[in-house]
């Protein structure tokens, strides 16, 4: 039951999170809803529409959005209510996000290698429902977004983009 519910609670959240989020000049950028061990966690995940978010910003979305999900109760097991922030290596996965950062950095992850690659960094040109086009070393790439594991936002703290230590390996 619960993963027919899954999907429904992450929309009913959404519903609920989303009027206090615009009250406070924040944005949801995600919610999740997953079993990592014996806990359920329902995790969402908030930016700020202008500035930098903080924890303050994190502590004023929490105590009102667990008030609301308390008095809705669109979910039948305990869990634990996470509210944060994407971070700098956001993983994009909805429209808006591609389209907020296009022309920008994006660690892309494939489910198998492909063309010798599992892992790399481009710029992000242009997406649609089921694709990316992205700039590599190599030239314009087209990319399914069904066989990627991820592709996040490229957190320049992480590495150089486009380095090129001849270390291939995970």
């Amino acid at each position: 039951m619960a993963g027919k519910k899954g999907g429904n609670t992450v929309a009913k959240v959404y519903d609920i999170a989303k009027p206090i989020a615009d009250s406070l000049g924040l944005k949801i950028w995600d919610v999740t809803f997953e079993k990592e061990g014996a806990m359920w966690f329902l995790k969402v995940l908030i930016d700020k529409i202008d500035g930098a978010l903080d924890m303050d910003d994190c502590e004023a979305m929490t105590r009102p959005l667990s008030k609301a999900l308390d008095e809705a109760d669109p979910i039948e097991q305990n869990y634990m209510l996470e509210v944060g922030s994407p971070g700098l290596g956001r993983d994009l996965k909805k429209p808006e996000h591609f389209e907020e950062f296009l022309e920008c950095p994006v660690r892309i992850r494939y489910i198998r290698e492909t063309d010798g690659q599992k892992e790399f960094i481009a710029i992000l040109k242009g997406y649609d429902k089921d694709s990316i086009s992205v700039i590599t070393e190599e030239g314009d790439k087209e990319i399914a977004i069904s066989e990627t594991a991820f592709i996040r936002l490229f957190d320049d703290d992480d590495d150089e983009l486009f380095a090129d230590d001849g270390d291939d390996e995970e």
